[in-house]
């Protein structure tokens, strides 16, 4: 009669207290200093346009002046409202004369000029929501085939560089560096070679920030209902 084998079972042992404690420390932490940091941030601008808005404000006008107390965000409101007033001032013909004078004067003075132009540049970058904008993330064979890298589709090659290469449709295509995706490369791609992705260009960056450790979820994924999570 054949003797049954016995199967000891594995049995893993439980977390120390210490450790319990370690990993809900840093599990709070993930969720906690995103949120502190935004309001910090958040605060700090606030203070800092109230702390410089408001001194110029008439007294008249100044809701502090009948409270008895400062209102955190007024400097704020004041400086968007005249902000846009100046931006409907410089669409007329008037703003716009003011505006040239205004860029010639700063183009005569040697060092202004070279402050003021690369200011007016990141400002114009940051805040285009036309054509600065990446349209798609994507996926290309960098830097051999084989090897896939995330990178964001800017638009269709025209011009010499479609020419030269004798290709019938090029994308220009933009590689971001990891951790920072604010540099990296900008590669000319044949459209048969750039695999277009379903994920939004958020996720794509978070993606290439985390340097894959947040993975997010697929069109099927999100219709059921699922989040990113870190990769384990």
């Amino acid at each position: 009669m054949a003797r049954k084998k016995k199967f000891s079972k594995k049995i893993t042992p439980k977390p120390s207290l210490m450790q319990r404690l370690r990993s809900n420390f840093f599990t709070g932490l993930i969720i906690v200093a995103p949120v502190v940091i935004t309001i910090y941030l958040i605060w700090t601008v606030v203070t800092f346009i109230d702390a410089r808005v408001v001194p110029l404000v008439p007294g008249l006008y100044n809701p502090s002046t009948y409270l008895g107390q400062e209102i955190p965000g007024f400097g704020v409101v004041i400086f968007l409202i005249s902000t846009a007033i100046i931006g409907a001032l410089a669409k007329g013909l008037f703003g716009r004369q003011i505006i040239r004078l205004w860029e010639h004067l700063v183009g005569r003075t040697p060092i202004v000029r070279s402050v003021y132009s690369g200011l007016k540049q990141i400002v114009e970058t940051i805040l285009s929501q036309t054509n600065s904008n990446f349209q798609n993330a994507c996926m290309i064979e960098y830097p051999r085939k084989g090897i896939w890298a995330i990178a964001f589709i800017s638009t269709a090659s025209k011009g010499e560089v479609l020419q030269k290469t004798g290709e019938d449709e090029m994308l220009s295509v933009f590689l971001p560096t990891t951790p920072n995706p604010t540099s990296g490369f900008l590669l000319f791609v044949p459209r048969k070679d750039v695999v277009v992705l379903d994920m939004t260009v958020e996720d794509a960056a978070k993606l290439v920030i985390s340097a894959g450790l947040v993975v997010p979820p697929t069109k099927e994924e999100i219709a059921a209902g699922v989040k990113p999570v870190p990769v384990k």
